[in-house]
């Protein structure tokens, strides 16, 4: 005779989830002790690999020099001359001397005079230095003057920020409100106020 307590029961249904959770745990742990090992390796391979490309790029890549040229794209300075006018300097491209640090160098400058004025001026060239130690802008290169009392082309000028003059040296040629006028030189003085031609200077009055 078999005894009530030698009879094996059936496991309970909560017992055989927990059994089967536990044999779930049981084989991811396992994978993971396998899969974990040779992700740590790769990531360290790849680390290692990107530190030696890292250093190489470095190695190729020039170094800079201390006198390479400070070089700025369509620049814009403003402020005011000594008489209190303002005006607006700008240039497709602007490039300091390295070996001056002073002197700036202007690719097609384009200079506004008393914007907001009665009487503004413009002038525009090729090419033009700026000296900031001194505050004069010297322009070359189909210079082109132009305000309310004419239009007149040269082979140069220069603004002097601190006295408000501009002077020009020639040949110089144009047509003013009197009409055509040659020259060999021309000067600009009292805010624009005062326009003074001289050197072999030949009018060609138009009647109005």
């Amino acid at each position: 005779m078999t005894a009530v307590s030698d009879i094996p029961l059936p496991a309970s249904p909560p017992r055989r989830t927990s059994i089967q959770r536990w044999r779930r745990r049981s084989r991811v742990v396992k994978g993971l002790r396998v899969v974990l090992p040779g992700l740590i390796v790769a990531i360290l391979l790849g680390l290692g690999g990107s530190v030696a490309y890292s250093t190489l790029a470095i190695q190729k890549a020039p170094p800079g020099r201390a006198s390479d040229p400070i070089r700025l794209v369509h620049p814009h300075f403003i402020g005011r001359d000594a008489r209190g006018r303002p005006f607006t300097l700008s240039s497709e491209t602007a490039t300091r001397d390295p070996q001056d640090y002073n002197r700036v160098y202007l690719d097609k400058p384009n200079l506004v005079l008393d914007d907001d004025g009665a009487d503004p001026l413009h002038i525009i060239a090729a090419h033009g230095i700026f000296h900031e130690d001194t505050g004069k802008l010297e322009v070359s290169g189909g210079v082109r003057l132009s305000g309310a009392r004419g239009a007149f082309d040269t082979a140069q000028s220069v603004y002097d920020i601190k006295s408000g003059e501009l002077e020009g040296s020639g040949p110089v040629q144009g047509l003013g409100s009197l009409g055509e006028i040659q020259a060999k030189s021309y000067g600009v003085y009292d805010k624009g106020a005062r326009m003074v031609f001289s050197g072999g200077v030949h009018t060609r009055l138009q009647p109005k």
